[in-house]
């Protein structure tokens, strides 16, 4: 039986600010709820979320914890009330509402997944947010099937690396943007057909030299002013779906070509999605994309690793856009 102590070292920033703020400090182990689980974090991934939260400009949402982190990796050591016994002692992975920054954290057990042989905790906390967010958007929202084309905007994110290799094994051709030259080879080493450099090129025109019909979706992580010109990007039936707002949360568009082409345009959030829609999207990974973990088929592209206590510098290499693929935390 694991020892579980009284307090813990967290991420646990008092004001938002730089990244300097993301000091490690005590805090109490926190204890699972009904049906949660209770892991020891061997380790975190970092997402664009988190630099938002430490910003003061994404809150957790009602009922999270104040510690960052939403995916995560780790051992079960402890099970609240109704939670599955026969998952004490194994190693999962975690989407979490916040918590992550942490030796120890709670997470429903409706949003772990066993950790296939094959990965190590570093890829498997690198997968969750990933998983459930390319998933979700390419496949339930976009409709993606197999021998259509899509256009990815942020092809070396964590994100993007994700939806580039979920793109391949799924039968779709994957064009992507990024941001300079030696990102775009990346990109391509990774598995997209096409890399397009968004500072040197015109996208809308790059994407019609590749596919002069048009793509059939755009997975969207930039808003604002390329909103449209994605609009310009896709086929007749084509599906817009945003995930993210990096260059703002609105834009105008051109409804009348909308109608013209019979144009879907979707988008979704996950964080404050409730429990019962995170178990759902579980159970539909583990049915579909667990396969291509367990065999070794789908890895996550990993960028660097970065000690817990060295959160501030792991927010440091997410700032400054050089990373390609995800930023790891590791625990202990």
């Amino acid at each position: 039986m694991t020892q579980i102590p009284a307090h813990m070292t967290a991420i646990d920033p008092a004001q938002p600010g730089g990244p300097e703020v993301l000091q490690p400090v005590e805090r109490p182990v926190p204890r699972p709820g009904p049906g949660e689980l209770l892991i020891k974090v061997a380790a975190a991934g970092v997402n664009r979320p988190d630099i938002l939260q430490r910003e003061g400009k994404y809150p957790p949402p009602p009922g999270a914890p104040s510690i960052p982190g939403l995916e995560l990796a780790g051992e079960v050591v402890g099970l609240g009330e109704g939670a599955d016994a026969r998952l004490l002692g194994r190693p999962v992975m975690a989407l979490v509402a916040g918590g992550a920054y942490a030796e120890y954290a709670v997470a429903p057990s409706g949003q772990c997944i066993a950790v296939p042989t094959c990965l190590s905790m570093v890829e498997a906390a690198a997968l969750p947010e990933t998983l459930f967010t390319v998933w979700h958007n390419l496949v339930e929202r976009g409709r993606a099937a197999p021998g259509e084309t899509v256009l990815v905007h942020g092809g070396t994110s964590g994100i993007g690396t994700m939806a580039i290799k979920l793109g391949k094994v799924s039968g779709l051709t994957m064009i992507v943007t990024a941001g300079s030259p030696e990102k775009c080879a990346r990109a391509l080493q990774i598995g997209a057909d096409h890399a397009i450099d968004y500072r040197a090129q015109d996208f809308v025109a790059e994407v019609k030299g590749i596919a002069p019909d048009g793509v059939h979706i755009v997975l969207d992580m930039v808003g604002g002013d390329y909103v449209p010109r994605n609009l310009d990007c896709l086929a007749e039936e084509g599906r817009h779906v945003s995930i993210a707002v990096q260059r703002g949360a609105s834009a105008e568009i051109p409804i009348w070509k909308i109608m013209q082409r019979r144009l879907t345009l979707t988008g979704s959030t996950l964080r404050a999605r409730d429990a019962a829609f995170k178990t759902a999207l579980r159970d539909t990974l583990v049915r579909t994309v667990w396969p291509l973990l367990a065999d070794g088929r789908l890895k996550p592209e990993i960028d660097s690793t970065f000690p817990l206590a060295q959160a501030a510098d792991a927010h440091r290499r997410m700032d400054a856009g050089e990373h390609v693929g995800k930023v790891v935390l590791t625990v202990g």
